[in-house]
């Protein structure tokens, strides 16, 4: 009974955002937040870890990756100090990112006009355009997803950078 019920407010939580019309950044983190809920509760993992990692990276990591220095603006979050260029990660049990990988990917999907998949961990993906990157990641450890945005890139620097930041992550 406790999975069925699981399993029901997963499927709920998985619907809301698209009947109220919400696809704002935060919503597929939002999402796997709940994921982490009902692994805790003992929802079936099928071998997907139900613990979330930390944030994988320091501003000093993340200021030599993108070639400018970035400040740790908190919960994994780093600014240039300008309000200007931002890169956030959304750090989620493997389990969470499993449950959101395919609706972040669809939400992407209508947002860039490319979604390719990178080949890296157990499942990612990378979107491009004009100067704004996302990619979500899912490895044995955990799921990532990361937005940079406003670097002042072109796309091949962003993906450069995109993938750089996922080689960091994989170790």
């Amino acid at each position: 009974m406790r999975r069925i019920f699981a399993s029901l407010l997963l499927v709920g939580v998985l619907l809301a955002p698209a009947g109220c019309g919400s696809g704002g950044e935060g919503s597929a983190a939002d999402i796997a937040g709940v994921g982490d809920e009902v692994a805790a509760d003992g929802g079936g993992t099928d071998g997907a870890s139900a613990v979330k990692p930390e944030c994988p990276f320091t501003a000093a990591k993340v200021s030599e990756i993108v070639g400018q220095p970035m400040n740790d603006e908190g919960n994994c979050l780093f600014g240039d100090g300008k309000g200007v260029a931002s890169l956030t990660v959304t750090v989620a049990s493997a389990l969470a990112g499993e449950t959101t990988y395919d609706y972040q990917r669809e939400t992407a999907g209508k947002s860039f006009p490319n979604v390719t998949d990178i080949g890296k961990g157990k499942k990612s993906d990378l979107a491009i355009k004009d100067v704004q990157a996302e990619s979500a990641l899912i490895t044995d450890r955990g799921a990532y997803t990361l937005i940079m945005s406003s670097f002042s890139f072109d796309e091949a620097r962003y993906d450069e950078a995109m993938n750089a930041l996922i080689d960091t992550i994989i170790g």
